[in-house]
């Protein structure tokens, strides 16, 4: 049984949809405000001097099973893994980004080294009842990507974006993460997309994979990156993600199989970041 349905409420709109055992919610709301509840979360579990120039606090999309346990993308969980002690990018333009944001009255001293790309390798943020949680473990099979190629009809579609940032005018950074349903299955891409002008481009997407038939789902991570010197591509695809990433090397890849729990269990609700 698939069902779909919205909600619009103030500036937040809320997408559901049912597919078997699974309710797909696909949340949008505002831009993280200068101050108020919401800031005071991320400030206090962040350890940034510096937040995306828009992020987007209540952007989720999350995926639970009628077991209680499931999967979400969330953009807080995505910062916490941005590593806020080192600057990996040692550039003019990580001097240029200092400048620009020195007169931020959320910088209340000198900017420490911190990845102001905001990378981030985040793969979602598994959730459940104690002993009833995905279990995750390495694993040799592999998304048929050809497959998802075949033309099968959409049930349900969404894009999410959790944050941007210009890179003070020298690049961007992004990450969105998408979803679309077919018949028999979903299949969700998370991906950072960030270029630092004449510098690099790096690419880290994340693919989840399951088949309505499965107890389990398949994930995928992907990171690439190249300088931008050694990118044998026209300069306009240096801007489009999906076009680029032909050109790019592959850094690193995390082959994934998230099980499902044979007998879910009442319990307290966990969130774990993987």
């Amino acid at each position: 049984m698939m069902t779909g349905g919205n909600k619009t409420s103030g500036k937040t709109k809320t997408e559901k949809f049912q597919f078997g055992p699974w309710t797909l919610t696909a949340t949008e709301s505002h831009i993280l405000k200068s101050e108020g509840p919401e800031r005071e979360k991320f400030e206090s579990q962040l350890e940034l001097p510096q937040f995306p120039e828009m992020v987007f606090a209540n952007n989720i999309l999350r995926l639970e099973h009628a077991g209680e346990f499931g999967i979400e993308f969330n953009t807080l969980d995505a910062l916490k893994m941005v590593d806020a002690h080192h600057d990996h990018l040692k550039v003019a333009v990580s001097e240029a980004w200092q400048e620009a944001r020195a007169d931020s009255e959320h910088i209340k001293e000198v900017i420490k080294p911190f990845d102001w790309t905001y990378t981030t390798e985040y793969k979602g943020t598994v959730f459940g009842n104690d002993g009833s949680q995905l279990k995750v473990s390495d694993t040799t099979e592999r998304i048929d990507m050809e497959k998802l190629m075949v033309r099968e009809k959409i049930m349900f579609y969404a894009d999410i974006l959790l944050f941007e940032d210009e890179l003070a005018d020298n690049g961007t950074s992004i990450l969105n993460v998408k979803i679309r349903v077919m018949p028999t299955s979903f299949f969700i891409l998370m991906r950072l997309f960030m270029r630092v002008d004449n510098v690099m481009v790096r690419i880290n997407d994340t693919r989840l994979y399951h088949e309505a038939e499965n107890n389990y789902i398949l994930r995928e991570f992907t990171s690439r990156d190249d300088h931008i010197k050694d990118i044998k591509a026209p300069p306009h695809v240096l801007t489009q993600p999906n076009e680029v990433q032909k050109y790019l090397t592959v850094r690193k890849e995390v082959f994934q199989k998230l099980e499902f729990p044979a007998v879910p269990k009442n319990s307290n609700s966990v969130p774990q970041e993987t």
